[in-house]
């Protein structure tokens, strides 16, 4: 076993994939863009129900944000429920709470019916506190998530090896491992008919009848539906870029004796976030991965992050060293509920899933179903609930108007700014900054042997000022979380074109 991997355990221990480009003009039924959990749920649903199939993914499936989560499959989600009693009503509050375990329970289902060996384990769930300030918080969640319909209770005790204030514990969750999921609902796709392109970057739509999905290398897919299923919209006709808030994670994992697996999926909002859960490991061990120190992407001090979280993990378990760190991303929407349904007011035939804050599996799950009922025609009765068209002024005015702020802050502020560096030969090996060369913004990368790479510091989704994450080796956009690698390579959307190389020299 190698120290300190710098990847997730769940990549680590899967085989890659290794399906083909899309090489030529295809039509379909419904294409599905984005080969995640939200696309490969959305995809098994609609061809279980017969219907021709593609998936187009730009990388690999199951290797963007489904690849680096934490793999909770819950419907409790820290404190939503008090939260949406008192923002929608007691009605919204246990439509959510429905529609999520019901995500719970078809994965429980799909796993049976197909015998897919993925880890799955029925374990119950806990948001605690450790404050006495939160326990008031804590027990309305208690309360709100029994009233919605969950086998929730207010308890003081739980597994973990510290004491709590209290929590709220909700029975009949579950916890697995995404990709050996994932990967073998796609094999299951492809072999009742439907079709899966990797490494093929999907850049434009036309929504018409039939639709049509451009790609960067010039072919196109023609099918009646298409399912937007990127993580973060790369298509803004919903203006969905002013209702999300991109938040990056940081995650750490180390081995721990089986009989000290403190038999849950726990989280709590204190200590900026801590998320703890274990997985089967070898030689009887089980892996504790603990998840936290939640910031807006381009913020910096990511290796103080992750040190952090470390020590927390050290000081808490008392493991000895860290085997597995890896980052995660994701993005709350301004009235903290997932955009699931319609692209956008006027579409005919295409459709969204995002905005999962954080709970990406349980809502990748419930989207996949719930966009295959609405292409059916029989959308469920919470798809009002999540429907990407609603705005409710009232309700998403403070936050809408935070988040729009801070994006216009990054978008003149950082133009303003000196530069970070003087000069190229300021910047030393092994580290990046914005450097103005020409009168031109550029994002500068000096390698450990000394050679420079330089691209455009312009984000290529609206032109925000990128940063670089000092710890990952990328830059990162503040605005909306667009992610790119030293030489301009999109890692993570919602840009789906690269940024430009410059000449520095």
């Amino acid at each position: 076993m190698r120290e300190h991997t710098e990847e997730s355990f769940w990549m680590d221990s899967t085989p890659a994939t290794s399906y083909p480009r899309l090489a030529g003009d295809a039509e379909t039924d419904v294409v599905v863009v984005g080969g995640g959990i939200a696309g490969l749920s959305a995809a098994w649903e609609l061809t279980a129900a017969g219907l021709r199939v593609a998936v187009v993914e730009a990388d690999r499936i199951a290797a963007g944000v489904t690849g680096y989560t934490t793999a909770k499959l819950s419907a409790l989600h820290t404190l939503i429920y008090s939260g949406l009693r008192k923002s929608h009503g007691t009605e919204q509050a246990r439509l959510y709470a429905r529609s999520q375990q019901q995500a719970v329970e078809r994965v429980a289902a799909v796993v049976s019916e197909l015998d897919i060996d993925c880890d799955l384990e029925r374990v119950p769930a806990y948001t605690w506190a450790e404050s006495p300030e939160r326990l008031d918080s804590v027990r309305a969640e208690a309360e709100a998530a029994g009233e919605a319909g969950l086998a929730a209770s207010f308890v003081t005790a739980t597994g973990l090896p510290f004491p709590v204030a209290g929590a709220v514990r909700v029975e009949h969750q579950a916890q697995f491992h995404p990709r050996k999921y994932l990967l073998a609902l796609a094999e299951e796709i492809v072999r009742r008919g439907g079709t899966i392109w990797e490494r093929t970057r999907v850049t434009g739509l036309s929504d018409g009848e039939p639709c049509t999905v451009s790609t960067e290398n010039g072919y196109t897919v023609t099918a009646e539906q298409v399912v937007v299923a990127t993580h973060y919209p790369i298509f803004d006709r919903a203006l969905l870029f002013a209702r999300l808030e991109p938040r990056r994670e940081l995650v750490v994992a180390a081995p721990i004796p089986a009989e000290s697996d403190p038999g849950g999926v726990f989280l709590t909002p204190e200590d900026n976030t801590r998320s703890v859960r274990t997985a089967p490991y070898r030689d009887g061990q089980r892996l504790l991965i603990v998840t936290g120190e939640h910031f807006t992407p381009g913020a910096g001090d990511v290796a103080e992050r992750w040190d952090r979280l470390a020590a927390w993990t050290r000081d808490r378990f008392g493991v000895e060293e860290i085997t597995y760190r890896w980052a995660t991303q994701d993005n709350t929407s301004t009235d903290q509920v997932p955009f699931v349904g319609k692209l956008h007011p006027g579409a005919r035939n295409t459709y969204v899933a995002t905005g999962f804050g954080g709970w990406g599996m349980s809502t990748g799950v419930m989207a996949g179903q719930l966009l295959a009922a609405s292409i059916a025609g029989t959308a469920p009765e919470w798809a009002g609930l999540y429907d990407p068209r609603r705005l409710h002024p009232l309700r998403e005015a403070v936050s809408m108007l935070k988040l729009g702020a801070g994006v216009a802050g990054h978008f003149i502020g950082d133009r303003l700014r000196p530069s970070h560096a003087d000069g190229v030969d300021d910047v030393d090996p092994g580290t990046g900054a914005i450097v103005r060369v020409g009168g031109r913004q550029c994002a500068v990368y000096r390698d450990d042997s000394g050679t420079v790479h330089a691209v455009s510091a312009r984000c290529t989704h609206l032109g925000c000022i990128v940063r670089f994450n000092d710890a990952e080796t990328a830059w990162e956009c503040p605005c909306h979380g667009s992610r790119f690698d030293i030489d301009g390579g999109v890692l993570q959307g919602p840009a789906n074109q690269p940024l430009p190389r410059e000449d520095v020299s």
